[in-house]
Formats: C-alpha cells, sequence, structure tokens
C-alpha cells in the first residue's frame, strides 16, 4: 500500500529532507509540499493524503493550532527542532513527534507507525449485509440508531453522508441523524450507483447533486471535496448518467 504524504514546513531545507527520505522508501509518495497552514488546507481539500508531515513553528498559524482546525485530519507526524510541544502533539493523536535534526532510522520508525495503524483500519471486518438491510434498501429507506432511538430515514430525504471520528452524520434535506456507524459498514449498505463515495469522509446522493467544479461537489448548501482516490470512478459514474 502506497501511502500519499503532504510536507508541511516553512523552511525549504527541511522539505528537502523529508523529500529526500520519502524517496527512498517506495511505500510513500508525496503528493504536495506546503509552506504553510493555509497552502495544506487547500491541498487537504482537493487530495486524499494519508500522512501529513507537519512542522509546529509556522508563520501566521502553527501547525498545532492548524491540526486543531482539522475535522478530519490524516495521519500526522510531527516535526520540529522545539521538543516542547509534545505533550501537547500527543493529545491529538499524532502518530510520532521527530525533533529536528532526525536520521533516516529514526523517520523510518515514525512511517512504519503510520504504516501499521492503516494496516489496523484497514483488517476489520468487512462488512455484511443482512436480508432485512436489503429488504430495507428495495423500500426506499434505513432504520439508524441515535443515541437512544432508532430513527428512519427515507433516502429520497439523504443528501450526503459524512465521517465524524467514530461516527457518521447523515445530512438530510431537514435536519440531521448522528449514528455510531463506520462509512465503511454505510458504503457497503448503499448502493454505489446512487450513493457513492467521492472522499474518505463522504459519501453522497447522486441525485441531490446540484453541481461540479473542479474537485468539488455541490450538494444542498454544502461544498464538499472529491478525492483524488475516488474521482476517476465518481466521474465516470455522471458520465453513464450524462446525455
Amino acid at each position: 500500500m502506497t501511502l500519499r504524504c503532504l510536507i508541511v514546513d516553512d523552511e525549504p531545507l527541511a522539505q528537502r529532507v523529508i523529500q529526500k527520505y520519502v524517496h527512498e522508501l517506495p511505500s510513500l509518495e508525496i503528493t504536495a509540499q506546503c509552506k504553510n497552514a493555509f497552502e495544506a488546507m487547500e491541498a487537504l481539500q482537493q487530495e486524499d493524503i494519508d500522512l501529513m508531515f507537519l512542522d509546529i513553528n509556522m508563520p501566521r498559524l502553527s501547525g498545532m493550532s492548524f491540526l486543531r482546525t482539522l475535522r478530519h485530519p490524516p495521519l500526522v507526524i510531527v516535526t520540529t527542532a522545539h521538543p516542547d510541544h509534545a505533550l501537547e502533539g500527543y493529545e491529538l493523536d499524532i502518530v510520532d513527534y521527530l525533533k529536528k535534526p532526525f536520521s533516516f532510522e529514526r523517520f523510518l520508525k515514525a512511517v512504519q507507525k503510520a504504516q501499521e495503524r492503516l494496516a489496523l483500519a484497514s483488517a476489520a471486518p468487512a462488512y455484511v449485509l443482512g436480508e432485512a438491510e436489503r429488504m430495507q434498501i428495495e423500500e426506499g429507506f434505513i432504520f439508524v440508531k441515535e443515541d437512544k432511538r432508532t430513527v428512519r430515514i427515507s433516502l429520497k430525504d439523504l443528501l450526503y453522508v459524512e465521517s465524524v471520528g467514530d461516527y457518521a452524520k447523515y445530512h438530510l434535506q431537514e435536519g440531521v441523524v448522528l449514528s455510531y456507524q463506520s462509512l465503511k459498514s454505510i458504503e457497503a449498505l448503499l448502493p454505489e450507483n446512487h450513493f457513492p463515495r467521492i472522499h474518505k469522509s463522504y459519501i453522497i446522493a447522486l441525485s441531490k447533486v446540484r453541481a461540479i467544479e473542479g474537485n468539488m461537489v455541490e450538494i444542498g448548501q454544502a461544498k464538499l471535496p472529491i478525492g483524488k482516490t475516488y474521482r476517476s470512478a465518481f466521474m465516470q459514474l455522471i458520465q453513464a448518467y450524462s446525455s
């Protein structure tokens, strides 16, 4: 499995060191390099990133402050010359903390930790669709558990589903429903030709798409990013419905 990497560092020398180390590992590829948090925000919207190498001390917005703004951060390895933020970094669930200057061996150890995390996530058992769920889909609805109640969701009212940590947020034409579910299980449940996954964090209702511009989809009042991994299949699906 190749990890798509984002390097965020305002020091050109530091960027070159990480770039050199990444190029020595065939399991990594650099998707984008940014010199500040604002460029990184744009890169994360346009690309599917598996692993981000993030410096802390950057102009205008620090690496930690930037990380706190992300709703769906990729795996993060912090790289910095200042070790006094280590505790804060681990509170944000970073993979590892590299103090500059760091050796290739130390870099490799951090990358292996990231690979182990992704391997554990991908090793989760496949979701098996039950007969009752199949019948619900055929009838045009699903039942979703929200806290202590079970909510009936009509598929014609569903705009998109968003991954929020360990939860899934169903955005409906009127209101939202928050359920303890993985997006992977929902992806297996919904028919992909009508509810395609366009990003690691989003499944959308194809019939509710208002427009597609660049790497963004307009649906309802929201603009959602199209991930690089999902773009080809999604555009093929759009073309199949185009006259």
